[in-house]
């Protein structure tokens, strides 16, 4: 739990590294991921853009390395890990008694919303899912596979105005997120989720990120784009789809829309201690959106991380950059702010922000851990600000109903210190 850096926060990667994907593949896929995943010296160069040959399993938000941990830990009834798994065990998500709401049509934004359902069935899932495998307790095993298998064999569409396209974004990744820790149980029906995603989730991931709703293509924030990449990416790894897993890796680095890695950071820094930093797209609207986009962003790395590909470092570490800005300006320090003008609508009408904005500052989300157990212990860096918001400010992370019943409670699935914590 170390906060010591032994990288500055401004050094590069020594030249002639290996890729991450290269390492995984000359030292022999899984034993080298499970490596990478508890090293300090986790590389961070390009990689190649292609789906990887050979895919890891689970190798979502969780690879066997992060799962052979937790359990180790909670047994051992270590700290974080403990505190973490009783942050879990306390959600009442996570009780394997939990009962489905599995409903054929899903409803976001205008007349009959019902998305809650949805969302809270996820978190229940993936909780369940997390204390099968870390705990080894059959019950919540079966209540996971319960609750997806309905899901898969009653959802047919995700339907309302505009806000569809988020919940096909967000509900999308961490379905699919859910499946994969549960696709080795023998009475989940893996063929069934996979079919439900590629049939219901994919034709809106795709049309957003092609189309945006026929609307200017600035016109989004930066969330829409990289929740309905995340879930691409997801579908991607969960039904073994190289396409799918190839369009949302390219969308990332170099995509039209606000969700792409350079529109999302258009403005870098550095301040007067050294350290780089990257201003958020959504900066200058509220900061509970822009804590938002570094868990929507942190997932789509994590992700990919674990499929082999470096996202965390694409483009000299601007992530990076724009967590530590997010971070320090939500921990309390000043940052600095270039006027952002964007275009609106469908006519492209000119829209501008001239100052960062104050509004929710400080928001607590568990989208901190992820972040700096990757870049401060997997690659050493000095990860200050981030580190300072995990430490100081967000502490334990819980999930989907540790942060209030409305929807931004669930828009990460959470318990990174249990997950990540090295």
């Amino acid at each position: 739990m170390s906060r010591k850096s032994r990288i500055s926060p401004h050094q590069s990667p020594e030249q002639g590294e290996l890729s991450r994907r290269g390492l995984l593949k000359t030292a022999g896929g899984l034993t080298a991921a499970l490596a990478l995943g508890g090293s300090a010296a986790a590389l961070a160069g390009s990689t190649a853009s292609a789906a990887p040959s050979t895919w890891t399993h689970p190798g979502m938000l969780h690879n066997a390395g992060d799962i052979n941990r937790a359990k180790v830990r909670v047994a051992a009834g270590t700290d974080p890990w403990l505190s973490g798994w009783n942050k879990l065990t306390a959600n009442s998500h996570s009780a394997s008694t939990w009962t489905n709401r599995a409903t054929a049509t899903i409803i976001r934004g205008g007349t009959g919303q019902n998305y809650s359902l949805l969302y809270n069935d996820i978190a229940a899932a993936y909780q369940n899912a997390l204390r099968w495998k870390v705990g080894g307790t059959e019950a919540n095993a079966a209540c996971a596979a319960k609750i997806l298998n309905a899901w898969s064999t009653t959802l047919t569409s995700v339907t309302g105005n505009a806000d569809r396209f988020l919940a096909s974004g967000l509900y999308g990744w961490q379905f699919a997120n859910a499946c994969e820790l549960m696709r080795d149980y023998g009475d989940f029906d893996l063929a069934a989720a996979q079919e439900m995603m590629a049939k219901v989730f994919y034709p809106l991931n795709n049309s957003f990120l092609t189309n945006h709703n026929d609307a200017c293509i600035t016109n989004y924030w930066a969330n829409w784009d990289l929740c309905n990449t995340a879930s691409i990416l997801a579908i991607g790894i969960l039904n073994e789809d190289s396409a799918k897993y190839d369009q949302a890796v390219t969308y990332f680095k170099s995509g039209a829309g606000n969700g792409s890695i350079a529109h999302a950071v258009p403005y870098l820094y550095t301040d007067s201690d050294g350290y780089a930093l990257g201003q958020w797209q959504e900066s200058g609207r509220d900061q509970g959106h822009t804590v938002m986009g570094m868990g929507q962003m942190g997932a789509l790395c994590e992700m990919a991380w674990n499929q082999g590909d470096d996202l965390y470092s694409y483009d000299s570490r601007r992530f990076m950059k724009a967590a530590q800005y997010v971070a320090k300006y939500n921990s309390g320090s000043d940052v600095p702010f270039t006027t952002y003008t964007w275009g609106t609508g469908q006519s492209c009408a000119s829209s501008s922000q001239t100052v960062i904005s104050s509004a929710s500052r400080g928001q607590i989300r568990p989208v901190w851990a992820m972040l700096h157990f990757h870049y401060n212990r997997r690659l050493s860096l000095d990860d200050k600000y981030i580190s300072s918001m995990y430490y100081n400010l967000v502490g334990t992370e819980g999930g989907g109903g540790d942060y209030g019943s409305d929807s931004g409670g669930y828009d990460q699935l959470g318990f990174g210190t249990l997950m990540y914590a090295k």
